[in-house]
C-alpha cells in the first residue's frame, strides 16, 4: 500500500520533506540505503558474471555476447516499463522486483556447484536486465516525490555518490571472492543483496498520487508509448540529448568487458587485480557525483554535460595504450567521474521538466530510444577487440566519443540554461513546433 498520503505540500508542489535538509529526510534516508545496499551487491555481479565466462570460455567475444544479451534484454523491457510504473503502485512493484532478482541471481551460485553452466548465464541475466529495467524506471519517477523539485539534482547526487562508494569496496571484495571462493560466490552475494535492499524499502513511504496523476487505464498501450516519445519529441533539449546518447550508448556499453579482458589478457593479472582496478575507478564516480550540482550551478546543464562527454571519450581512448595498473585505474576513474556528472544531469533534467503523472512513459521512451543500440555496440566492440586488439578500438570509440561533444555543440544543448523548468510550465504532449519548453538561460540555479 502506498504511504505518505496528506502531507503538506511546499512550494514546488512536492511534499513536505522536499524543503528539508536530505539527511532529516526518514523515508529518503532509508531509500537511499536500500540503493546502496543493492549497488554494492551489483558490484559484486558486475566483476562476477563476466569473469564466469571468461573462465569457462577464454573469450572476450562471449563477454561482450553476454552483455549484449542482456542488454537487448533491458531494451525491450524499457518499451513497456513505464506504461507499467505509470498504472501501478511504484512501492509495491520496487520491493517485487528486488525479490525476482533476488531469487534468480541466486539460482546461480547453486546451479555452479555442480559445475559451469554458460547457458545459465544467458537465460538469467536477460530476465534480471529486464527486471531492472522496470526497478530503474520506478526508481526514476519516485526520487522527486520524496525530496520535492528542489533537491533533485542534489539527492540524485548523493545517490549516486553513495552507491559509488559502495561500488568501490564491493569490486574490491569481489575480486576477492572470486579469486579464494570462485566468481559464483560473488554471485551470491548480489543475490542476498536484493533482499535486504527488499526488506528496507518496506518502510518507505512514498508520496501518494493524486487521482490526475494516474494514468488513464482505458488508454491503449500504444497510446501510452506514443506519449512518452512525443514529449521527448516536443522537448528541444531531450530531444537532442536522446540522439547524442544513442550513439555515446553504442560506443560504451562494452567498456567494463573491454577493461576486464586488457587487464587479464593484454597485461595479465589475475581476478584480484580486476577488483582492486575496478574499486578503483569507482572512486571516480563518486567524485563525479558529488560534484555534479556544484558544477552545474556554476556552468549551467549544456557546458557540464558536453564536456563530461568529451573527456569520457578521452580516458576511453587512453585506456588502450594503458600498460601498468594504475594507469588504468586512473584512466577508468576519468570516464566514470565524467559519466556520473553526465549522467546525473540528464537523469535530473528529464526529472525536472517531466510532469509527475507522465515521469514513467518520459523515461522509459528516453532510455528505449537512446539504448537501443547499446547491445550491439557492446557486442561489436568486444568482438573488434579481440580481433584487432584493445588499443584500435579504444581509440576510435574514445575519438567518436568526443566528436559527439562538439555535434553536442550545434544543438540545442549548448544553449539550455542553468535553472531548471518546472513540471507545471511544460505541456504533457508538447507539439513538434513547441519551443517554450526548452530550459532557457536563467539568472539562478538551484
Amino acid at each position: 500500500m502506498t504511504h505518505g498520503a496528506g502531507r503538506r505540500e511546499d512550494a514546488d508542489g512536492e511534499g513536505l520533506p522536499g524543503s528539508r535538509p536530505l539527511w532529516r529526510q526518514r523515508d529518503f534516508g532509508i531509500f537511499w540505503a536500500a540503493q546502496t545496499l543493492s549497488v554494492l551487491g551489483d558490484s559484486f555481479a558486475l566483476i562476477a558474471l563476466p569473469l564466469l565466462v571468461l573462465e569457462a570460455t577464454g573469450s572476450v567475444a562471449r563477454m561482450g555476447l553476454l552483455t549484449a544479451v542482456g542488454g537487448a534484454a533491458a531494451v525491450v523491457a524499457a518499451v513497456f516499463a513505464g506504461v507499467v510504473v505509470d498504472r501501478v503502485d511504484r512501492r509495491r512493484l520496487l520491493i517485487a522486483c528486488d525479490l525476482v532478482r533476488m531469487v534468480l541471481y541466486g539460482v546461480i551460485p547453486l546451479v555452479w556447484l555442480f559445475g559451469p553452466r554458460i547457458w545459465l548465464l544467458y537465460a538469467v541475466l536477460p530476465l534480471c536486465e529486464a527486471v531492472g529495467m522496470l526497478f530503474a524506471v520506478g526508481y526514476v519517477t519516485v526520487v522527486r516525490g520524496l525530496v520535492g523539485t528542489g533537491r533533485l539534482t542534489e539527492a540524485n547526487g548523493r545517490l549516486n555518490a553513495t552507491a559509488a562508494a559502495a561500488g568501490v569496496l564491493g569490486p574490491l571484495c569481489a575480486g576477492l571472492v572470486a579469486a579464494w571462493s570462485g566468481p559464483a560466490a560473488a554471485v551470491g552475494v548480489d543475490a542476498a543483496s536484493f533482499g535486504v535492499s527488499a526488506g528496507c524499502l518496506y518502510f518507505v513511504r512514498f508520496c501518494k498520487r493524486a487521482p490526475d496523476e494516474r494514468t488513464d487505464r482505458g488508454t491503449g498501450l500504444w497510446q501510452d508509448l506514443r506519449t512518452g516519445i512525443a514529449f521527448l519529441y516536443g522537448h528541444p533539449v531531450l530531444r537532442s540529448l536522446t540522439a547524442l546518447l544513442f550513439v555515446f550508448s553504442f560506443l560504451t556499453l562494452g567498456i567494463n568487458d573491454l577493461v576486464i579482458y586488457h587487464l587479464k589478457h593484454d597485461l595479465g593479472h589475475d581476478d584480484g587485480t580486476v577488483g582492486t582496478v575496478m574499486a578503483a575507478g569507482a572512486l571516480g564516480t563518486i567524485t563525479g557525483a558529488l560534484l555534479v550540482a556544484r558544477i552545474r550551478r556554476r556552468l549551467g546543464f549544456g557546458p557540464t554535460w558536453t564536456g563530461s562527454v568529451a573527456v569520457c571519450g578521452l580516458a576511453f581512448a587512453g585506456l588502450g595504450w594503458a600498460r601498468d595498473v594504475p594507469a588504468v585505474a586512473a584512466l577508468s576513474a576519468a570516464f566514470l567521474a565524467c559519466a556520473a556528472v553526465g549522467g546525473t544531469c540528464s537523469m535530473s533534467l528529464r526529472q525536472e521538466v517531466t510532469p509527475q503523472h507522465l515521469l514513467g512513459r518520459v523515461t522509459s521512451a528516453f532510455w528505449t530510444l537512446h539504448y537501443a543500440a547499446a547491445p550491439v555496440g557492446a557486442a561489436v566492440l568486444t568482438w573488434a577487440a579481440e580481433e584487432q586488439g584493445t588499443t584500435p578500438v579504444a581509440l576510435a570509440a574514445g575519438a567518436t566519443c568526443v566528436l559527439l561533444a562538439v555535434a553536442a555543440l550545434f544543438t540545442p544543448v549548448r544553449g539550455s540554461g542553468r535553472s531548471p523548468v518546472h513540471p507545471a510550465v511544460v505541456p504533457q504532449t508538447p507539439p513538434p513546433q513547441q519551443p517554450g519548453s526548452q530550459v532557457r538561460q536563467q539568472p539562478e540555479q538551484r
